[in-house]
């Protein structure tokens, strides 16, 4: 390996590691969870870099709902502070956030909403549901140091049959498959570099718990 080789390598790794420390970020769970995700970041050279992340989240829905009711359930998180840097090199942003949740098991969604936000950049965020999943997208960017708080987000449900639970929760089994991805854009030497970094919940705990009765 030549020398301008391990010097590249060692502050991409770093960038990645403080990026995903600080990122604790996920969809809202019932008040007091933790929520823990396996993360992967892959930058340009060197190997991948496997992380964990815990992150304390929060939740609203209702206990019950009656056969066939009208239900809301409310996902959010608690301010965000993107790394200004680490061992001296800086972390110049992150873009391209992705949250991407199961539909709620026997319920049917109504409406998907946005509400709040801040620090979040120039791109406005959406929220779609695609392929059995309700999927958030924050394009961003989102500059190092600043502190930021994504926007929640508010499903209405229908209930189904009596006997039922509507749950939430997290999607992802695998950095192939993650429930969580972003890339933080890092200047490395001359250039700035990109790292994608893929996460899943693991374990996946039920985020909400709506009995049907």
């Amino acid at each position: 390996m030549s020398p301008r080789s391990a010097h590249t390598r060692l502050p991409m790794a770093a960038a990645a590691t403080l990026a995903l420390t600080c990122l604790a970020m996920g969809p809202a769970s019932a008040v007091g969870t933790t929520l823990d995700m396996d993360c992967q970041a892959s930058p340009p050279i060197g190997s991948a870099q496997q992380f964990d992340l815990s992150a304390g989240v929060d939740a609203g829905a209702p206990d019950t709902v009656a056969p066939g009711g009208a239900l809301s359930v409310t996902l959010a998180t608690e301010p965000m502070t993107v790394p200004g840097s680490v061992s001296g090199y800086t972390v110049k942003s992150i873009k391209d956030i992705t949250l991407k949740a199961p539909l709620p098991t026997n319920a049917t969604v109504t409406g998907t909403r946005l509400t709040g936000g801040s620090g979040l950049g120039s791109g406005t965020p959406s929220v779609r549901v695609s392929g059995g999943e309700i999927i958030v997208s924050v394009p961003g960017p989102i500059g190092g140091g600043k502190t930021f708080t994504l926007p929640a987000l508010n499903l209405d449900l229908t209930a189904g049959a009596s006997g039922g639970v509507i749950e939430t929760r997290l999607s992802g089994t695998s950095y192939g498959s993650p429930g969580l991805t972003f890339t933080a854009s890092v200047p490395i030497l001359f250039v700035t570099v990109s790292v994608p970094t893929s996460c899943y919940p693991s374990p996946n705990p039920v985020l909400t718990s709506t009995a049907i009765s």
